[in-house]
């Protein structure tokens, strides 16, 4: 009953707020209702156990960690959208005046909801086919959302999401019809009948289905070539929407990708798979270096960052071991930090009115002092400065690649992490040091005010104590569940 609740709830309310009028009821709905999943989710640590709907929506010990990352992230975007929707309302003053069948905010906040009903069903599909149908909901979901703003820039950033996205998800149909004929009629597609009939597979078939599946999902995941939408959207979207896209959407995409991974582990095909992943991870991070050196756009670096981060994950896994529990906790630790700098960098262009770091200057030391403290520590996280659970999750890694001597791997990952690291310290100490730049003109709208909102300030502080937390102590129940995880990925 759990399983049903946590899709229902957001579903049912997602739709009634197209139908709200009210500003105050509907903000409030969107934090009750993301509030209400994630004491669910807590719930599911001890029901997860219990199937539904005859097994085709329950949450495995896989599963369960991606739930828990994207419902603490939805009820940290909720907290946040309340602040935001109210500055935006401001803002927007001239067009509540006209006659319009759904708000722009009524919109927003129908789709966010929905945004989180179609992530809970990915992760909770255990039907592939079924799984594949919720990747593309999250793209009809969220495409609303980054057309907030309503501006050509935006609306091209959608189409370019649209297109490619959908060019990867019709990848992945193939996929799974080629992961049917794989199958040769033993079962139908749920993943544990599958995992349980994979030695009969047809292994050509299962090669095929893998490879079309890694690239389709791996377009949605941001993975290295198949980025290239990645930018734009986060880059064009609000940036409580690019939070959700960095830290959420595209673990979701990663979990499609590990659940055939799954399969093919059971039908002996670990080490083919294996390759694909450390090729496409490394070129990933390779890909993030190289455009991070000269970004002129903040939240364009944000995205790359994102690039970078999902190939680490994807090289951990690819290596084993003990690098796919280190996989495990760089998500976690990536998600927390990347959807707290995007609520920070929306901070920054409401009261600097740019993405553009070159016209931002001395955020420690003026009105966004607080906002500017954040964002260095966020940098300092985001790229595994000890004692980070992402710096923790990349020593794991890189000790399992000098374990298995993949020399030229490692030299290339390190060189690769320091031209991150050199790319984005550049562009963090530029905008945080020099004298203060003062706003003027936006004394009625207040809104130089909400780079020390309590509301625009808490979630990311919460999220950044969270992520340095799993470097400094690490609860045994979340190591024992990070562990069984990894060890049905192939991994310890």
């Amino acid at each position: 009953m759990i399983n049903i609740l946590l899709i229902i709830i957001p579903l049912f309310s997602g739709l009634a707020l197209f139908l709200i009028r009210n500003d105050f009821v509907r903000r409030n709905l969107i934090v009750v209702c993301s509030g209400a999943h994630l004491a669910l989710t807590c719930l599911t640590w001890l029901k997860r156990s219990n199937p539904a709907l005859a097994g085709w929506f329950m949450f495995d010990n896989v599963s369960i960690i991606f739930l828990t990352i994207t419902s603490i992230l939805f009820f940290g975007a909720s907290v946040y959208a309340v602040r935001y929707l109210a500055d935006e309302s401001l803002e927007h003053l001239d067009e509540a005046e006209k006659p319009q069948i759904f708000s722009r905010e009524a919109v927003f906040s129908g789709c966010f909801l929905l945004f989180l009903t179609t992530m809970t069903i990915v992760i909770a599909s255990q039907h592939l086919a079924v799984l594949w149908v919720g990747v593309e909901a999250t793209t009809l979901a969220s495409a609303p959302l980054i057309y907030f703003h309503r501006t050509k820039r935006s609306l091209e950033a959608t189409w370019k999401y649209l297109l490619i996205c959908s060019v990867g998800i019709a990848m992945a149909l193939l996929g799974i019809f080629f992961l049917a004929v794989a199958n040769n009629n033993h079962s139908d597609l749920l993943l544990g009948k599958m995992i349980a009939h994979a030695a009969g597979m047809n292994i050509p078939w299962l090669k095929a289905a893998f490879l079309l599946l890694f690239v389709g999902y791996g377009t949605k995941m941001g993975i290295a070539p198949f980025h290239t939408w990645l930018p734009d959207a986060h880059s064009e979207a609000p940036s409580v929407v690019s939070a959700l896209l960095s830290g959420a959407l595209l673990n979701c995409a990663f979990l499609g990708i590990l659940r055939v991974y799954q399969i093919c582990i059971a039908a002996g095909l670990q080490a083919y798979c294996q390759e694909l992943f450390m090729f496409f991870g490394l070129l990933s991070i390779v890909f993030a270096a190289v455009f991070i050196l000269k970004q002129p756009d903040y939240k364009r670096m944000l995205a790359y960052s994102s690039v970078e981060h999902m190939g680490i994950i994807t090289l951990g896994i690819g290596l084993g071991g003990s690098a796919v529990f280190g996989s495990m906790v760089n998500m976690i630790g990536h998600s927390l930090t990347k959807a707290g700098l995007f609520f920070i960098a929306g901070n920054i262009l409401s009261y600097f009115k740019t993405k553009k770091i070159g016209e931002i200057q001395g955020l420690i030391r003026g009105e966004m002092q607080w906002s500017g403290v954040l964002w260095l520590v966020g940098f300092l996280i985001i790229t595994g400065t000890p004692p980070s659970g992402i710096f923790f999750a990349k020593f794991i890694i890189l000790k399992q690649a000098l374990l298995q001597k993949h020399y030229g791997m490692t030299f290339i990952f390190l060189a690769a992490l320091a031209i991150v690291f050199i790319g984005m310290a550049r562009i963090f100490i530029s905008m945080t040091q020099g004298p203060a730049i003062k706003i003027v003109g936006q004394g009625d709208l207040n809104k130089h005010n909400r780079g020390n909102a309590f509301l625009s300030l808490v979630p990311s502080a919460l999220f950044f104590g969270l992520a340095i937390s799993l470097g400094v102590y690490f609860p045994a129940w979340l190591s024992k569940a990070l562990a069984i995880a990894a060890k049905e990925l192939g991994g310890l």
